[in-house]
């Protein structure tokens, strides 16, 4: 750790180019060990200071990965801001402060999100992807590849990562635009070449060894660690983000700084802490042969030193993993789950080789030529990062492949899949879904799952809405009209013959009618009498509609009761209509698939009621309760016996700095400030996916 004196911004590989051990450019910070120890503290705690104020202050939807928001977003959730100008600019300058502060957090997730809102950002330059949500889908499924594919130099990875986590409807096309997307991105990539080396990420290595057959044994070893890691750190991280929702929301710029000060403290006395995460992978990849040895990791006669130290390093690193991920910073977690695999699996080489040293005419190793190395711990680690990543998203082919391109080693791809393998089967033991999708349930966000299967056996009337709001085709008044706009529970509202015999002719969203009533005020220069009568007869079959419809209103004098406002031009006379018995597990595969706001139930042609994605969802945990119940009464003692803790440590400092000051120093604010624990937006409800949610909501628009 220290600076460069020719250029400050460059590290010690960068300062010292060609330099095997060091170079006269490069100095310590000071010659005092403790000295150093202090400024890396000061150091990263500035850093995450910066980065939480930059987020908090203009940009609330830079903080974390980003995934599963987009996924949901892909899926036709709205939300506003999320993929905007400010949004980019703050993640793009946050992202690296929160980097160097030493927090166990990763860029490749944050770097899918700012690929994404770049090109939603340019998209909505151009009136064809502007007007048009199915085409901007497209698009952001395309920037996804390309975020993972400059993230980890692997193109095809990125594309197959957008198939197989990011995207619900991915057809040929789209997979087409996505490859292409990845290859230009990481095209542009390779032709800077940030590295000097020609490598597109830091932690690129290839290898020209084989593996033998013994080694199956250790790797099924690594892929059960894998799928164990990915369950450990899910279960805790959701509890740290529930006592995070309910108790810090308040300080959230706070918690950021504190975790990189304890981070730090926690961090610096183990060498493979010390490091960034990226280089320490890189560290960890490479054969022990032909290069440089660190901290003396090739040595066998440090070899039990190193396995303790990175037995330390895989246990506290998955500690502060579980607390980082989620503050208010943006965050990714691929980085360090590969971190944890890696510092794991090179665990299990040093004592596979350690074994093979002590026992080298044993049958097990008979495979090994005697004039060879026979074990290499660098490829253990690289499959224990792969396992660690599939364990924690749930992810198998496109691991597979970006580890391939990561190495480009055709010999190490049955290894890997043997690995990830294992770590898929026993992940399925504790749960379907990755760490993303269990943010998405975590944050009450509408979206059905395409990994998980259910078998309910009921029909939709089960589960349908009975009490609907319908809208007469004629003899409503403008008045009636915006008393129903006025209440945010209706989304929409399906268009009758009349309230009586309630036959289904269409359905008009909410959105739709309060955009025509207010182009209606906008374009009318006389005020409209709210005792008008609102017409709402979907379209003739053989009219052309225009693409930019008007209101007409057929009196001439608009301000008496006697004037007939026309919206037919925005019903829909075809929405997605279904029979009552049919089953639910159909139903929400139409959700899926088609991406409706809203399933309307009509039997012999009158409306029953409708459905939505919410309603689904609600029966689907309803459900899964049911069969899984579990009581959460001492999850919630414990997060209260931990604010009590931090309550008396905070009081504590607070009054050692008052009493150190003099009294001109006072630390403290209400403690007591938190939110209630509730799944969802704040209050306990799943979304509908097209309000305007409190963080000033998202949508497809800058």
């Amino acid at each position: 750790m220290g600076y460069c004196t020719t250029a400050f911004y460059l590290n010690e590989n960068f300062c010292c180019w060609g330099e095997d051990n060091g170079c006269d450019h490069w100095h310590r910070w000071t010659g005092f060990e403790p000295a150093n120890y202090v400024l890396y503290i000061v150091f990263a705690t500035i850093f995450a200071f910066t980065s939480a104020i930059l987020v908090k202050s203009f940009a609330p939807y830079a903080a974390g990965s980003g995934i599963s928001e987009i996924k949901c977003i892909i899926a036709g959730f709205v939300m506003k801001g999320f993929l905007g100008l400010w949004t980019l600019i703050i993640k793009s300058v946050a992202l690296p402060l929160a980097i160097a502060s030493g927090l166990s957090v990763g860029k490749e997730g944050p770097s899918v999100h700012y690929a994404v809102c770049t090109g939603n950002v340019i998209s909505r330059m151009f009136d064809k992807y502007k007007r048009n949500a199915s085409k901007t889908r497209e698009i952001l499924s395309a920037c996804a590849a390309a975020g993972v594919g400059v993230a980890f130099g692997s193109p095809i990875g990125g594309v197959l990562f957008s198939l197989e986590e990011m995207s619900s409807y991915f057809p040929l096309k789209t997979m087409w635009r996505s490859y292409f997307c990845a290859l230009v991105a990481t095209a542009v990539l390779a032709a800077m070449n940030p590295f000097r080396t020609g490598q597109l990420v830091m932690f690129q290595v290839k290898y020209d060894r084989s593996w033998h057959f013994f080694e199956t044994v250790p790797y099924i070893f690594i892929g059960i660690f894998g799928g164990l890691y990915g369950a450990f750190v899910i279960k805790w991280n959701l509890r740290a983000q529930a006592f995070r929702k309910k108790y810090l929301t308040k300080w959230a710029v706070l918690e950021a700084t504190l975790l990189a000060a304890g981070t730090a403290i926690i961090c610096y006395p183990n060498v493979f802490l010390r490091i960034d995460m990226t280089e320490s992978m890189e560290i960890l990849f490479l054969e022990c042969e032909g290069t440089e040895d660190y901290q003396g990791l090739c040595d066998n006669d440090k070899r039990w030193a190193n396995i303790l130290s990175l037995a330390l390093a895989t246990v506290i690193r998955t500690f502060l993993v579980i607390i980082s991920y989620g503050c208010k910073v943006p965050a990714g977690i691929f980085v360090p789950s590969m971190a944890i695999g890696a510092s794991f699996g090179r665990t299990v080489g040093i004592i596979m080789q350690a074994i093979h040293h002590a026992h080298p005419e044993s049958a097990f190793f008979a495979a090994c030529q005697p004039d060879e190395p026979c074990i290499t711990p660098g490829t253990y680690a690289f499959l224990g990062a792969a396992a660690a990543l599939s364990g924690i998203m749930h992810i198998t082919v496109s691991v597979v492949v970006i580890m391939f391109e990561l190495t480009g080693a055709l010999t190490y791809i049955l290894p890997t899949m043997i690995v990830v393998g294992v770590t898929k089967a026993v992940s399925d033991l504790f749960g379907k879904g990755g760490i993303a999708d269990r943010m998405i349930w975590f944050s009450g966000f509408p979206f059905l799952d395409n990994k998980e299967e259910h078998n309910f056996g009921v029909p939709v009337s089960a589960v349908m809405t009975n009490d609907v709001v319908a809208i007469p085709v004629h003899g409503m008044t403008l008045r009636s009209i915006e008393d129903l706009l006025k209440q945010p529970k209706y989304q929409g509202f399906p268009i009758v013959e009349d309230l009586n015999t309630r036959t289904l002719v269409g359905y008009i969203g909410r959105t739709e009618l309060r955009y025509a009533i207010d182009r209606l005020r906008r374009e009318r220069a006389i005020t409209i009498s709210p005792e008008a009568r609102c017409n709402f007869s979907p379209p003739a079959l053989s009219a052309v509609t225009p693409i930019t419809p008007t209101v007409t209103i057929s009196s001439a004098d608009y301000s008496t009761s006697s004037a007939s406002i026309d919206f037919s031009r925005y019903v829909d006379a075809t929405p997605v209509t279904v029979h009552p018995r049919l089953p639910l597990e159909t139903v929400m595969e139409l959700f899926r698939k088609i991406g409706p706001r809203v399933i309307l139930i009509e039997h012999h042609g009158r409306l029953s009621g409708l459905v939505t994605v919410k309603d689904c969802l609600k029966y689907q945990f309803k459900a899964e309760a049911a069969e899984n119940p579990r009581d959460d009464r001492e999850i919630a003692e414990g997060h209260e016996k931990l604010w009590g803790l931090m309550n008396r440590v905070a009081s504590w400092v607070s009054g050692k700095v008052a009493s150190a000051s003099g009294g001109r120093i006072r630390l403290g604010g209400s403690a007591d400030e938190r939110v209630p624990l509730t799944r969802g937006s704040g209050n306990g409800q799943i979304m509908d996916g097209d309000e305007d949610v409190v963080d000033d909501g998202v949508e497809l628009e800058s």
